[in-house]
């Protein structure tokens, strides 16, 4: 009889439920999230002796980003912001934090789709009916003129890529904005001399081959496309130096 209790609190201790610590139950959501960064975004190593450039951009710019490194994989140290750079609004509150410590030699950059949308009084993008452009184009004359000045303070040679077209259909945009605001942002860049990669020139009459439908983002082969433009034009202003 006195054998019975013990068996029993033997038996419980072997099919008791293991707990698992939260710190561990999360590490894998951590994990994952982690890997949500899009490439482009990741933190670069610059390899000793290699010149460092800077491409600032929104989504288009993180789409050739990478392509852009891999070509100029043992020239350049290609470096971009830890995030989308949006409008030009965002890009006078966080240029400073995006230009660091350490000196540029080229700085490749491009503000336009973020501030010809339309929004409403939230921020969200709706359709042009609904909402108001985000940076109005004389404001966004204004902003660019700012950030040429400050981006002129680095030493770097700075290279404009002008704003890729807008297609017919494209949610939040109307065709034919980005025209305008690339008219705008040229003025700016001829007054400070900053050259002009045009890269709504490039795209424009292959469109339907390298964009998608209805979206003012590329393909894969059409960021790579645009790649090997920025790409060309970066050697060109290292060459200079």
């Amino acid at each position: 009889m006195t054998g019975r209790p013990i068996l029993r609190t033997f038996v419980v201790l072997l099919v008791a439920p293991v707990v698992v610590p939260p710190a561990t139950a999360g590490a894998p959501e951590k994990a994952k999230r982690s890997r949500r960064v899009h490439p482009a975004l990741r933190r670069v190593e610059d390899a000793p002796g290699l010149p460092r450039v800077l491409l600032i951009g929104d989504s288009i710019s993180m789409g050739y980003a990478v392509p852009v490194r891999k070509l100029l994989e043992g020239k350049a140290n290609v470096h971009h912001p830890p995030m989308n750079c949006g409008p030009t609004t965002r890009g006078l509150k966080h240029l400073d934090a995006w230009l660091g410590e350490k000196p540029w030699q080229v700085i490749h950059f491009n503000f336009g789709l973020h501030d010809l949308k339309y929004v409403d009084e939230n921020g969200r993008r709706v359709a042009p009916e609904k909402g108001r452009q985000q940076v109005p184009p004389d404001a966004y004359r204004k902003n660019l003129e700012r950030i040429v000045r400050r981006l002129e303070k680095t030493g770097a040679v700075l290279i404009w890529a002008s704003t890729t077209p807008v297609p017919g259909g494209a949610h939040g945009r109307i065709k034919g904005d980005a025209a305008r605001y690339n008219a705008l942002a040229a003025e700016v860049m001829a007054k400070h001399k900053v050259p002009v990669n045009d890269l709504y020139g490039f795209a424009l009459p292959r469109l339907e081959k390298i964009q998608r439908s209805k979206n003012v983002h590329f393909t894969p082969d059409g960021s790579k496309a645009l790649a090997e433009q920025v790409a060309d034009h970066v050697l060109k202003a290292l060459e200079k130096r």
